[in-house]
């Protein structure tokens, strides 16, 4: 990482970006976005790329800047205003037009912004349609060319709402909102061991799943559809909190297991009257 702010928040996999929308140019609007991570203080702030508003929100807030896009000139011209990660992805707006991006376009985009900013942080999103393969494939592409961040994507399908789900399923909320995210989650887990990029896990990420993204290998999470339904930005930022925490405990969990096997490993590596002496102490 490129950038010293966001650097400990990767290494402690404890990212939290808020995103306020590709295609979201309402001050306003982004406003909320931004005062909600400033005061949950989560890691960074992810919105259009336009440097007009990029000027406005570094006027506005010393938080790390995202922008994404799939237009390079427009992520070139963000850059001059001040973003400090430039991002190719957030394809949801696209998927609606009937747009899909190849691979190859991401590869030709990704090479081209890299040699345009050898020291910007440059985070690129994998396509949910993609096979789990062809996004390692693409991954450790990007990698070799000095991409700094992997994102996911997830797909929602239609068939989750129905009155038939809703009859069979006992947990439905729980299960609504861990399925949401699977696709995206599924795709952390292969990734994380294949490439050494951290990844963040985006789509539909909420309070329940936050943490599993986390446990699969992801650096952090991307937050926006959670969110983007409450009302002000006291509600927004107290759920941003919530998210915090179950990541906290996820983290205390997961050095505790670790701890205790690094135990069993050494204990395992030592004869067995040691061993008992070890116990007995």
């Amino acid at each position: 990482m490129f950038n010293k702010k966001l650097k400990n928040s990767f290494t402690n996999k404890q990212v939290i970006k808020i995103i306020s929308g590709i295609n979201n140019f309402n001050t306003s609007n982004i406003v909320k976005y931004v005062k909600t991570c400033e005061i949950s203080n989560a890691t960074y702030v992810d919105i259009a790329a336009d440097p007009t508003i990029v000027s406005f929100v570094k006027k506005i807030s010393n938080l790390p800047i995202c922008v994404s896009s799939i237009n390079i000139k427009s992520l070139y011209n963000s850059v001059l205003a001040g973003a400090d990660i430039i991002e190719i992805g957030n394809f949801d707006i696209f998927y609606s037009k009937g747009f899909i991006i190849s691979p190859q376009q991401i590869k030709n985009m990704s090479y081209q912004l890299r040699i345009m900013f050898p020291t910007i942080d440059i985070c690129v999103t994998l396509p949910y349609w993609l096979s789990l393969d062809q996004q390692i494939k693409l991954a450790i592409y990007l990698e070799s060319i000095g991409i700094n961040i992997i994102q996911t994507e997830g797909h929602l399908s239609k068939d989750i709402n129905s009155q038939l789900f809703k009859k069979y399923i006992k947990n439905y909320n729980l299960y609504n909102c861990v399925f949401k995210a699977s696709s995206s989650l599924a795709s952390v887990y292969g990734l994380s061991k294949n490439i050494n990029l951290p990844i963040i896990a985006s789509s539909r990420m909420n309070v329940l799943n936050s943490s599993i993204a986390l446990s699969y290998g992801a650096s952090g999470i991307g937050i926006k559809s959670s969110i983007s339904n409450f009302s002000n930005i006291t509600q927004m930022s107290s759920y941003i909190n919530e998210i915090k925490y179950s990541l906290n405990i996820s983290k205390t969990y997961r050095n505790i297991a670790k701890s205790k096997n690094n135990y069993y490993c050494y204990s395992n590596n030592i004869d067995y009257d040691d061993q008992m002496l070890f116990y007995n102490v």
